[in-house]
């Protein structure tokens, strides 16, 4: 039987004290990107932060995996659920791939793999993803996925010295078992 956690190219793991440069990597990407602008974080910075979650307890369903190529091992990516409400049904999710590994599919499959995890396995109903108005790859990600457009939060995040728009897109469980039905073992 193939690893639930193992799709055509890529495999979803646990994040390890070496990925530090990777998620290093990530940040600035993600900086150049528009995404995402922090204070430089230090190396050490790093290092801490992939060794804590590297031996962190899980917060129920909330938890970030490392996303490894299957043809070389390469941390490519990461994928979590970030926010959770088990009583309501709904998870949000986020996604991230280096630069050098974009539109290779690695998002999609690392997408569909956690999508079905939390809505087989942890029988969630909706997921919701927050995205960037001016992110057009990952908005046609997530369409291609069978995400829909729910709304706009205009002006929602501030950011470079302006503020930003936000598309909200979700699926529902059944949405997704259709668009991708679970593999035979």
């Amino acid at each position: 039987m193939t690893s639930f956690w193992r799709a055509e190219r890529i495999r979803l793991r646990g994040i390890e004290p070496d990925d530090w440069t990777g998620f290093m990597r990530f940040a600035e990407d993600e900086e150049h990107l528009g995404d995402l602008l922090n204070p430089p974080r230090s190396a050490e910075g790093f290092r801490l932060w992939t060794k804590e979650q590297a031996t962190a307890t899980r917060d129920g369903d909330c938890f970030q995996l490392a996303i490894e190529a299957v043809d070389t091992g390469e941390l490519v990516g990461a994928v979590g659920s970030y926010h959770a409400d088990a009583r309501a049904g709904w998870f949000e999710y986020g996604i991230t791939i280096g630069a050098d590994h974009r539109r290779k599919g690695y998002a999609a499959q690392a997408a569909v793999l956690l999508l079905r995890f939390m809505f087989a396995e942890r029988r969630h109903h909706k997921c919701e993803a927050r995205i960037f108005a001016h992110n057009e790859a990952s908005l046609a990600l997530h369409r291609r996925l069978g995400f829909v457009e729910e709304g706009l939060l205009r002006d929602r995040v501030f950011l470079a010295g302006r503020h930003h728009d936000l598309v909200v897109m979700g699926m529902l469980s059944d949405e997704f078992t259709r668009l991708h039905p679970l593999r035979e073992a």
